[in-house]
């Protein structure tokens, strides 16, 4: 029984926490809030998580975990390299709008907290991209696609897909659009990021 008070006192805590990052991000949210969110007080927030940062990378950690096996079998399926890219694209775009504090803690984190990375690729199911290297260079040898290197093709392909969200109030000054024009782009980008990739690549 205590057992399972636990694990739904964690649940509720990562649900409330997930909500105030979404809406305040890790520098605006407070722990006061994430508690009274969760209806339990400070002293147990703090004996689950010692500090806001902790609970951030469990925030992340939740959600990363129901990413990266989306992406990893996309990148390990039998679907060929054009499918693929589609597949990817909608995929990481549709997640990180429903998610969108994501790509931005990842980059606080890869600057001030590299062994982060690392504590991610130790999880099950970091996305390997070897297979999807191995379609890549035979789609060069069969003439399919221009040449590039597989790893450039990925950058490519991850870069489009987060800029969006990391450069989100720049990019929506300069295309002069308000925040429900701007959502609308990035639904769009499902599609569109694939075939400009796909367009960009294709012989």
């Amino acid at each position: 029984m205590n057992k399972i008070k636990t694990e739904n006192t964690e649940t509720e805590i990562l649900i409330a926490a997930k909500e105030i990052f979404q809406q305040k991000g890790m520098a605006g949210a407070r722990m006061q809030e994430i508690a009274d969110k969760a209806k339990i007080n400070k002293a147990l927030l703090h004996y689950y998580y010692r500090s806001k940062q902790l609970l951030f990378e469990a925030v992340f950690k939740s959600a990363f975990s129901l990413l990266a096996p989306q992406l990893n079998k996309v990148l390990n399926d039998d679907s060929d390299l054009f499918e693929k890219i589609r597949k990817f694209t909608e995929n990481y775009v549709s997640f990180v709008i429903k998610h969108p504090y994501l790509p931005n803690f990842v980059v606080q984190e890869l600057n001030k907290n590299p062994e982060f990375v690392q504590k991610l690729r130790s999880e099950k199911n970091f996305p390997s991209i070897e297979k999807f290297k191995l379609q890549v260079s035979d789609a060069i040898n069969q003439g399919i696609i221009k040449p590039i290197e597989a790893e450039q093709l990925f950058i490519n392909i991850i870069s489009l897909n987060i800029f969006p969200f990391i450069g989100e109030p720049l990019l929506m000054a300069l295309v002069n659009v308000d925040k429900e024009s701007y959502n609308k782009i990035l639904e769009n980008r499902k599609t569109e990021v694939a075939e400009f990739i796909i367009n960009s690549i294709k012989i």
